[in-house]
C-alpha cells in the first residue's frame, strides 16, 4: 500500500517546492512557464552482443527482466533501420531495448534512481551536468544494472548498462539543471570535477 505514496512523493516536491523556486529564480511570471518533466527514456544497446545478427535468448531475457524490475514495464526491442557495414549491422537486426516512462511510473523511477541507485555507484562523486541539450533534456549512463537494489546479481548471467534521458518541455539547460538539483539529483561539484582530471 506504500507504493502510491512513493509514486507521488517526488511529483509533490516538484509541484509544491521546486516550481515556486524556479519561478522566483528565473523570473517566470506564469506557472505555465515552469519546465515540465514529460517523460523518461531508458535504453540499452545490444549491437556488440549480436552473433550472426541474432541476440542470445539469455541476454534478451536478462535485459527484459532488469527493465521489468526497475521500471515496472516490459521494454520494447528496437531494430536497426538500415545496414551499416562498418559496424557489421544489418537492417532489421536487434539494436537495443527501450522503455518510455510517464506519469506515476516516471516519478517513481526518478525517485528510486536518485535516492537508491545512483548513490550505490562505486567511487561515486556525482553525476555529470554536461550533457543537457538545447531544450533542457538531460542524458547520462549507468555502467551496470547492479546499482539497482531490485536486481539480484547472483541470478544474473549478463551484466549491462543503460542510458537514461530525462525529457523536459518548456525548458533550457540552466532551468533543467536547477530543477533536477532541487529534486535531489547529486550532480558533481566543481572541485570534484577538477580533481578527477588530474
Amino acid at each position: 500500500m506504500t507504493t502510491t505514496t512513493t509514486k507521488c512523493r517526488l511529483q509533490q516536491v516538484y509541484k509544491e517546492q521546486v516550481a515556486p523556486k524556479l519561478m522566483k529564480e528565473f523570473g517566470l511570471k506564469n506557472v505555465n512557464q515552469v519546465p515540465v518533466i514529460e517523460k523518461v527514456i531508458v535504453n540499452t544497446g545490444v549491437g556488440k552482443q549480436l552473433e550472426n545478427q541474432k541476440l542470445k535468448p539469455e541476454i534478451r531475457d536478462t535485459i527484459i527482466d532488469t527493465y521489468r524490475r526497475i521500471t515496472g514495464q516490459k521494454p520494447v526491442m528496437t531494430l536497426a533501420k538500415k545496414s551499416v557495414s562498418n559496424f557489421k549491422v544489418r537492417e532489421g537486426a536487434p539494436s537495443g531495448f527501450m522503455v518510455t516512462l510517464r506519469r506515476d511510473r516516471m516519478w517513481s523511477f526518478l525517485d528510486r534512481m536518485m535516492n537508491l541507485a545512483i548513490p550505490r555507484i562505486k567511487d561515486f562523486r556525482g553525476v555529470s551536468d554536461r550533457s543537457f541539450d538545447k531544450g533542457g533534456s538531460w542524458s547520462f549512463g549507468l555502467s551496470e544494472q547492479a546499482v539497482w537494489p531490485e536486481v539480484n546479481m547472483a541470478s544474473v548471467n549478463f551484466s549491462h548498462g543503460m542510458n537514461v534521458t530525462i525529457v523536459f518541455s518548456n525548458s533550457n539547460p540552466k532551468m533543467s539543471r536547477y530543477a533536477l538539483a532541487e529534486l535531489g539529483m547529486p550532480f558533481e561539484k566543481p572541485e570534484d570535477r577538477k580533481s578527477s582530471k588530474k
